[in-house]
């Protein structure tokens, strides 16, 4: 029997599984996707909000500005890219800049710190390549950005090395709810596609299908519904055309079509948003990236069409009451809610981590670990500049002689190495997919998309997993790569 079940291996449930690792108990993560961060948290905009849109007094309120910072510091400690960029809300006249300061205090209610609204010249000091017809901007001195696959991943690893369980391709298909004298005499069956286990208590972290399974066990139902958001990415060699995250004002589906640079230095646009049935419909549509070509091109008049690389689309669990549902369940003991977390879900992580695990900590008088071991190292690193510098080249020289892998390029375009390939399969909660290569080295990620890449990464995954080259996967399931073989000769 477990102590702990959490469901949901996103940026949330591998949080959850971070902090709970630091005390003395047994921990299992269950996932239905073939890795974590296969879901929401692989296809967002990995934006470190602020915190000054949401309405004061709600849940995304107050994780929002208690996960900034956090973001920063955690992001610091498991060596995940991430940079305090600034963001800009843009307003594009005169009469929409009482909306900036409504929105500034608004941020300030929910005590967010450095905000303020600046003028047309210094907007476009800061950022030259915005419409020269803005007419003002807020600017959030606290924004920034991250990797949101990197932060899941680098949390899961850390989870992992303290003890936590994961369970992968595992989908939970039911929960029941044993009741005792007291939370701590009472447990629960989690039916999963691999068989039953036991668990004296569960989290619910299963995005948008969080409520099917909170439903089945509980009487305050819940609705999630999945909103879809499409992006476009750039290539790289557009290079930094802007340093800040640029938005538009919001609406009332969200904070509209942003441009925005990530810390892997390319440019993305997006989102849309539009609710859609299926909770696994991550299409993207000709109409809807049109209308982020349309929408964007207000903010950067001088986009070019010919420099996208890829477009994708990631889905947001809304919560009929608008609002994330964080805690304990209002009826069934040793069960605990982390639902309906859309934006600004990343960068509320860390704070609802914090308090699911200190509320479980506290139910079941949990103990502290004393010897709560520290990340794994980051993977080895490869960059062009190593080239230019002596020092570096020595270095890099040094480590080619110990492991030739190291000095072997397989993805020209990101410059990942097979060494670089094969420790990201060798790692806690390691990538056993065509994907899970991706999120952890970039290779794939780049100008080619894995034209070049592919058939090498492949053969390196069938090497160290020793399976059949045939039955690798780009991303889980059915997803096969190669499904045959050509007959030679007659």
């Amino acid at each position: 029997m477990f102590d702990v079940v959490i469901i949901g291996a996103g940026v949330i449930g591998c949080a959850i599984a971070r902090e709970l690792s630091r005390y003395q108990l047994s921990l299992a993560v269950f996932d239905q996707a073939s890795d974590v961060c296969e879901g929401t948290s692989k296809a967002n905009s990995g934006i470190v909000h602020a915190g000054y849109d949401a309405t004061p007094g709600t849940n995304k309120a107050r994780y929002n500005v208690r996960g900034n910072p956090l973001v920063y510091q955690w992001a610091q400690e498991l060596a995940v890219p991430c940079k305090n960029n600034t963001s800009l809300v843009l307003a594009f006249s005169e009469s929409d800049l009482p909306r900036i300061d409504a929105l500034i205090e608004r941020g300030q209610q929910n005590g967010v710190k450095g905000l303020s609204r600046i003028s047309r010249e210094e907007v476009l000091r800061r950022e030259p390549l915005v419409n020269p017809a803005v007419a003002g901007a807020l600017l959030a001195e606290t924004g920034g950005i991250v990797s949101p696959y990197g932060l899941t991943i680098a949390l899961a690893e850390h989870a992992a090395v303290n003890g936590a369980d994961f369970h992968l391709d595992c989908q939970v298909l039911s929960l029941v709810h044993h009741p005792g004298p007291d939370v701590r005499e009472a447990h629960f069956v989690v039916q999963t596609t691999q068989g039953p286990v036991q668990a004296r208590s569960v989290i619910n972290a299963a995005g948008v299908f969080a409520d099917s399974l909170h439903n089945r066990i509980s009487q305050d139902h819940l609705t999630i519904t999945a909103r879809r958001g499409e992006y476009y990415m750039l290539d790289k060699r557009i290079g930094a055309q802007f340093t800040a995250t640029l938005f538009q004002l919001p609406t009332n589906k969200g904070k509209g079509i942003l441009v925005t640079p990530t810390v892997e230095q390319t440019l993305i646009l997006g989102p849309t948003s539009d609710t859609v049935p299926d909770k696994t419909d991550t299409r993207t549509t000709a109409a809807k990236l049109e209308e982020i070509l349309t929408t964007a091109a207000l903010t950067w008049p001088g986009l070019r069409k010919d420099s996208f690389i890829t477009s994708f689309a990631g889905l947001r669990a809304h919560l009929a009451e608008g609002d994330f549902r964080i805690g304990r369940s209002l009826d069934v003991p040793g069960y605990y809610l982390a639902a309906g977390i859309e934006s600004p879900g990343l960068t509320a992580a860390p704070a609802i981590a914090i308090d699911l695990a200190e509320q479980v900590a506290s139910d079941f008088d949990l103990v502290l670990k004393q010897d709560f071991l520290p990340p794994p190292p980051p993977l080895p690193g490869f960059s062009l500049e190593q080239l230019g510098d002596p020092d570096l080249l020595s270095q890099l020289a040094t480590e080619i002689a110990r492991d030739p892998a190291m000095g072997r390029m397989v993805c020209r375009c990101e410059h990942v190495t097979e060494a670089q390939i094969r420790a990201a399969i060798r790692r806690p909660v390691g990538a056993r997919t065509l994907d899970g290569i991706k999120r952890r080295t970039r290779a794939n990620m780049g100008r080619c998309q894995g034209g070049f890449c592919t058939p090498r990464i492949l053969e390196i995954l069938a090497e160290e997993l020793d399976c059949d080259i045939s039955a690798l996967t780009k991303s889980g399931g059915q997803s096969r790569i190669l499904t045959g073989q050509l007959e030679v000769g007659g």
